[in-house]
């Protein structure tokens, strides 16, 4: 007698798959904890997610308008009791969002505001009794300002109506961007579109508000030391020898006075321009590019020079408060950058840097 055994390596077809499961279901449906438990973890565990199926609607239905009964019933987390708090029992100085982007107006030193792509980042302080926040209601305080030109009277706003809603204390709002200005080339006339990252931020610590701004103005940076080197090797052994200069960014954070008038972020570049003349050009003809190599040689500088420079600009207006500047020369002569910071009153003093803080130093494009 011949008997046909069933082709074991045949992989199963969708109904054997769908035979397998109703199999499962009716078995389940009969069997008691103690024979589901004896199938091992990962048997009981794809028992109780086929059981717990078992007679569920799998179809989206589109048309399904919850009413407020229906709303009061959805089970909120979040908004739960202490007794659902993992880990230690403490308070989280920052919990919310970040990266959320949407267009924002953004108030210009003209007038006109200027509609630009924004990066939101949003936190409050948590108590150590309260689970945890809803965070969109962050986002929505932003959406209800969407129409308004953004300036720091409208981040106030918006940061006290988020602090209302999430019942917080300290609280901070950040928005960065990439801030267009049109300039000119040194020598040609041809003008073309710069881009500054900047942001503006409000942060609320103990009930002290503080408004800061951020810029990063991107530079050349030519090594006086390499300058006066090639030199001596043109005017000693007359060979032709070139300086090493290189791409570089600065990171200006000013604390704004409160009580002195608003502070445009065309101001503060006009700062960076003022005190470090070899900003990167943005259109170029042969003329601008031999202009630019003379403005870079009549102005070499260290990223130590650097810093202290920006200070000086900085220390000068009576708008300005504490501050920081952060540099980074990216060398090309060496394998590593030069970095320097320098800070001025106690906002940006800290006995601690991040070690990758100095990496986000760094020119985009």
């Amino acid at each position: 007698m011949n008997i046909q055994s069933a082709d074991l390596g045949a992989l199963p077809t969708d109904e054997d798959a769908l035979e397998a499961v109703e199999t499962l279901r009716a078995w389940a449906a009969r069997a008691s904890s103690a024979e589901i438990a004896a199938l091992g973890p990962d048997a009981a565990r794809l028992v109780g997610q086929v059981s717990a199926r078992s007679g569920l609607a799998q179809d989206y239905d589109a048309g399904f308008r919850p009413d407020a009964a229906y709303l009061a019933s959805l089970p909120d987390l979040q908004n739960g009791p202490a007794a659902l708090i993992r880990g230690a029992r403490r308070e989280i100085q920052h919990v919310g969002i970040s990266n959320f982007r949407l267009p924002v107006q953004f108030a210009t030193r003209g007038g006109a505001p200027m509609l630009l792509e924004t990066s939101v980042t949003g936190t409050v302080s948590l108590e150590a009794s309260a689970k945890g926040i809803n965070m969109s209601r962050i986002m929505r305080s932003f959406y209800d300002h969407a129409g308004e030109a953004m300036g720091f009277e409208l981040i106030d706003r918006a940061l006290d109506a988020y602090k209302r809603e999430l019942g917080s204390f300290d609280a901070r709002i950040a928005l960065a961007t990439s801030f267009p200005l049109m300039r000119e080339s040194l020598r040609s006339g041809l003008a073309g579109w710069q881009y500054y990252d900047v942001a503006a931020e409000i942060a609320e610590r103990g009930g002290t508000r503080l408004r800061i701004l951020h810029v990063d103005y991107v530079y050349s940076s030519t090594c006086p030391c390499s300058l006066e080197l090639a030199e001596h090797a043109r005017t000693v052994r007359g060979t032709l020898a070139t300086p090493h200069s290189q791409r570089s960014l600065a990171r200006l954070s000013v604390v704004l006075d409160p009580e002195a008038p608003e502070l445009p972020i065309e101001d503060l570049i006009e700062h960076c321009r003022a005190a470090v003349p070899t900003e990167t050009q943005v259109m170029v003809k042969r003329e601008d590019e031999q202009a630019f190599a003379e403005l870079n040689a009549a102005n070499p500088i260290f990223v130590e020079d650097a810093a202290r420079l920006f200070a000086e600009a900085l220390q000068g207006d009576h708008r300005i408060g504490d501050f920081r500047v952060a540099a980074s020369h990216q060398e090309s002569l060496h394998s590593h950058d030069a970095v320097s910071i320098l800070t001025e009153g106690p906002t940006f003093d800290a006995a601690s840097l991040d070690p990758r803080f100095l990496g986000t130093l760094q020119p985009r494009g």
